[in-house]
């Protein structure tokens, strides 16, 4: 229990002290930060490997309240995810944040946010998910109005907006639970009984979908998307987390935690509550991939693609099956590696040459030839190409919407496949010009020249796609991990 305390802790005091400590010196704080973030990590790994089976209670709020801790098995595959990616977020950074200004309060709340993103993956009980759930809206905050210009201000206001909206959705969730609940602990099957909610069956299910779209706001799920394209003003490394790691992500897993530890499948599957919940994800998926294609503006496009793909998560989720549960956990995953890295690019772009629109990516493949190898690698593996990872995550969701038996199920399955198409599209285009276009005009002056970023962000880069690549190639031991966390077993 230490362990898990000390976890989530180290980043958020090791974040809130950095102003603190006056480390002017750009080399002496990247190693600070660096530090507390590789510890945090390898912290993670320890509770991954010896995952505690006991609850860590931090305080009671009241009898029937507490805020505490818990690793299962759905929270560790998100806890292995997070402890993977913010080493390399924070590395990809330092370069990229030298182009920028008030570093050190950036690389705080930074810092804290994966503290308060590991809780989220801890959360023992829903109350304790709906408080680290607020508390990532106001940490991230400051990230998404990181410039202080206008465009981030009204970024900034639109993302508290919906959040707090989406916040106030789910709180219904909440109180129902609390009140026709055994208690609001996690438990893998729902912690609702038959005799609780006998004649309140409709009403239940209306909550679920209210609280279903409060938690999926986060995920950015229409009609409730619409911070996130904006939230593409700040900073890349936010982006890269606002639309890979933490905050989208942890709008899914609340989604997943509502679902199957709280409300239960029973109560929902084969109802209309289910049905509107699959075609909510379904219509997202279609309409976040043909945003996508129509917008020209580079982070704008792929923050289109982020809403789409998040909406495959929530699709699985959606389906209440064991193996649409193992396609959500499975493109929870998978997504963020190859939308961190396509992020990545992106801002190795915009940092080096100042292109933010796709018009002007043409003839790239010249002036950027490792940054848009990458872009190239992880694009064919967000399209679905084999043996990549991609293509295991959409395959193990299109397989469980067409064996669901639903019909919402087979819809769903229609979107994934629409979407695959335009993926196709707006992802590769962006090759394609890339690779067999002239310079635009406005590039002329890089003629002969060689952009790339230094190695700060080049290793990243390289670890991600050899993730991106062997993690599809040996897929089988993490896709039996899920099916186990689906199964109840973990």
């Amino acid at each position: 229990m230490t362990l898990m305390l000390c976890t989530f802790l180290l980043p958020l005091i090791g974040g809130a002290v950095l102003p603190l400590l006056h480390l002017e010196d750009r080399k002496r704080r990247s190693i600070y930060v660096q530090v507390v973030t590789t510890l945090t990590s390898l912290m993670a790994l320890g509770l991954l490997l010896r995952r505690p089976e006991g609850t860590l209670t931090l305080f009671h709020m009241t009898d029937e309240l507490s805020l505490a801790l818990r690793l299962d098995g759905a929270g560790s595959v998100f806890m292995g995810l997070i402890a993977f990616l913010w080493p390399l977020a924070t590395l990809y950074a330092f370069e990229y944040m030298a182009h920028e200004e008030h570093e050190t309060s950036f690389f705080a709340f930074y810092t804290m946010t994966y503290g308060v993103t590991l809780c989220i993956t801890m959360a023992a009980n829903l109350f304790s998910l709906y408080v680290f759930y607020e508390c990532l809206t106001l940490i991230t905050l400051p990230l998404v109005t990181h410039k202080m210009d206008a465009k981030s201000a009204l970024a900034g206001r639109r993302y508290l907006v919906y959040s707090i909206s989406g916040a106030a959705l789910a709180f219904i969730g909440l109180v129902f639970i609390m009140t026709f609940g055994t208690s609001t602990a996690f438990q893998y099957g729902g912690v609702l009984t038959a005799e609780a909610i006998a004649g309140r069956e409709q009403l239940l299910r209306l909550v679920f979908l209210l609280a279903f779209i409060g938690f999926g706001t986060k995920a950015a799920m229409f009609p409730m998307h619409a911070w996130l394209p904006l939230a593409s003003v700040a900073p890349t490394p936010v982006t890269a987390l606002l639309h890979a790691v933490a905050v989208v992500n942890t709008g899914a897993f609340a989604c997943i935690r509502l679902i199957y530890y709280s409300f239960g499948t029973e109560l929902l599957f084969g109802t209309w509550a289910q049905a509107v919940a699959i075609l909510l994800a379904a219509f997202t998926i279609v309409y976040g991939s043909a945003m996508a294609v129509r917008e020209q503006h580079f982070k704008r496009r792929l923050a289109f693609s982020t809403v789409s793909n998040l909406s495959y998560i929530l699709l699985g989720a959606a389906l209440m099956t064991p193996a649409g549960l193992v396609g959500s956990l499975t493109h929870l995953c998978f997504h963020g590696l190859m939308k961190i890295t396509l992020f990545y690019c992106a801002g190795a772009v915009l940092v080096k040459t100042g292109k933010e629109y796709v018009q002007d990516l043409r003839g790239y493949y010249k002036v950027m030839p490792f940054t848009m190898g990458v872009y190239t690698l992880a694009a064919l593996a967000l399209v679905g190409v084999p043996p990549m990872v991609g293509f295991i995550s959409k395959w193990n969701l299109l397989t469980a919407s067409v064996t669901s038996g639903l019909t919402p199920g087979y819809i769903g399955a229609a979107a994934l496949i629409v979407s695959a198409v335009l993926t196709a599209v707006y992802l590769l285009y962006v090759v394609v010009t890339a690779a067999f276009s002239p310079l635009a005009e406005g590039s002329m002056a890089l003629a002969g020249e060689r952009r790339d970023p230094s190695w700060l962000m080049k290793g990243p880069l390289l670890v991600l796609c050899a993730a991106i690549v062997l993690l599809g190639l040996f897929s089988t031991p993490l896709v039996h991990y899920f099916e186990a966390v689906a199964g109840g077993l973990l």
